[in-house]
C-alpha cells in the first residue's frame, strides 16, 4: 500500500476551504503518473471526487492502457453519475466501495454506468473506521479481486486514517516549493506530518529533486 502526499512548503494539501491549489510542477505530476501505471488500483475517498472530479487515469504518453482500477471510498454512494469518474468506467474500471447498508436503486445506477459496488460490513473497530467503513475489510475486498499493489491519492482524512491504522507499507512525499498560508488544509487532517517523516515504523529510502520539487520516499522497516 503506497500513500502519496503532496504537500506545500507549510505542509498543506489545499487552500482555505478546501479549494483545490496546483502544489508541484509538471515532472513531479509525470512522477505520480508513473506511479498510477505501476499501480493495479488508486484509492480516493468521496470527498475528493465531490471536490475536485478527478479522472484517475495515467495520463502518459502512450500509457492510457497501464490505467490502475479507480476505488472510490463512499459508504452512502453519493458519488454524481455525472462526474468523470462514472462517465468513464466502462473504459477504465470504477469500483465504490459502499456500506451493506447504502441503497440498493443508487448502486444499480452505479451499475448500469458500468461501476462495481462492493459492499463492506461497518467497521468493528473505531480506530479503523473511515465514514463506516472497515479500512481493513476494505483492502481484503480489494485483495480478493486480485488487487496486490494500491496506491492511495486520497484527501487529508483518507491518509490519516491509513496512517493511523497502520495499514501504510511505503510513502512518497512530494514538497512543492511555495507556501499556502493560514486557513490551507493539513497534509495529514488533525495528525502533524511527523506521524510519517519522523515514524519510526517508517525509514527513509530515497530522496531527489524533481525542478522545483522534492520526492522523498518512506518504507515499512
Amino acid at each position: 500500500m503506497t500513500l502519496k502526499l503532496a504537500v506545500s512548503a507549510d505542509d498543506k494539501i489545499g487552500a482555505a476551504a478546501g479549494k483545490p491549489v496546483a502544489i508541484t510542477g509538471e515532472a513531479a505530476r509525470t512522477r505520480v503518473h508513473l506511479l498510477r501505471a505501476q499501480s493495479d488500483a488508486i484509492l480516493v475517498g468521496i470527498g475528493t471526487v465531490l471536490a475536485d472530479d478527478p479522472l484517475l487515469t495515467c495520463r502518459l504518453p502512450g500509457m492510457a492502457a497501464r490505467s490502475p482500477v479507480r476505488v472510490v471510498l463512499d459508504r452512502a454512494l453519493r458519488i454524481p453519475s455525472g462526474s468523470r469518474l462514472v462517465r468513464s468506467a466502462r473504459e477504465t474500471p470504477l469500483w465504490v466501495v459502499a456500506s451493506e447498508l447504502a441503497e440498493a436503486p443508487a448502486a444499480g445506477k452505479l451499475g448500469a454506468a458500468g461501476a462495481q459496488v462492493l459492499r463492506i460490513a461497518p467497521t468493528p473497530a473505531p480506530e479503523l473506521d473511515l465514514k463506516g467503513l472497515d479500512l481493513k475489510a476494505v483492502l481484503h475486498a480489494l485483495s480478493v479481486k486480485g488487487i496486490t499493489r494500491l496506491m492511495v491519492e486520497g484527501g487529508s482524512r483518507v491518509a490519516s486514517s491509513f496512517v493511523a491504522a497502520d495499514l501504510v507499507d511505503e510513502v512518497w512525499l512530494l514538497r512543492g516549493w511555495e507556501a499556502i498560508g493560514a486557513g490551507g488544509v493539513a497534509a495529514l487532517d488533525a495528525l502533524p506530518l511527523s506521524e510519517i517523516t519522523q515514524s519510526p515504523r517508517l525509514k527513509l529510502r530515497a530522496s531527489e529533486a524533481l525542478d522545483k520539487d522534492a520526492l522523498t520516499i518512506y518504507e515499512r522497516s
